[in-house]
């Protein structure tokens, strides 16, 4: 299964959503530069998302894209379906597959059951776990303003 640029672009902006923003809004301006993301090709995929309910948007100065799910409820499963559609990469289509050759009804369905697996294992990783994983190797949450200070 290969994910297309756009799936792993949806998974990295939410991820960023729940890791910069904490519960606040970000603008795609913000998120396409942290996560060097074409901003263009991010409205769209922030589209998609909107569409699927995973985030919402808010306009004005203070405005942007906010979750509307805590990260542990978001797995990656939902993201990649809301951009990309059905995940398990495989649909198979075996209808009457066990009258004309048994050998294609095998092979069938063990593409089936491969899919399923996979989807399974998207639907296991949330974007809190994304967020811990970024905190174990030493990722830097923005600060609010984008000021850090040191003396």
């Amino acid at each position: 299964m290969k994910l297309s640029n756009k799936g792993r672009y949806g998974v990295r902006a939410l991820f960023d959503l729940a890791f910069h923003g904490e519960g606040t809004s970000s603008q795609i301006r913000e998120i396409a530069e942290r996560q060097r993301i074409p901003a263009r090709f991010l409205e769209q995929i922030f589209q998609d998302l909107r569409r699927a309910g995973l985030v919402s948007s808010k306009r004005g100065p203070r405005g942007g894209y906010q979750l509307t799910r805590a990260p542990r409820e978001i797995s990656l499963g939902d993201i990649l379906r809301a951009v990309e559609g059905d995940i398990a990469g495989y649909a198979g289509d075996d209808a009457g597959a066990h009258e004309e050759s048994p050998e294609l009804a095998v092979t069938e369905a063990a593409f089936r059951d491969l899919g399923r697996r996979i989807s399974t294992c998207f639907e296991e990783v949330s974007i809190e776990d994304l967020c811990m994983r970024a905190e174990e190797f030493g990722v830097r949450r923005n600060t609010p303003g984008g000021y850090v200070y040191s003396i």
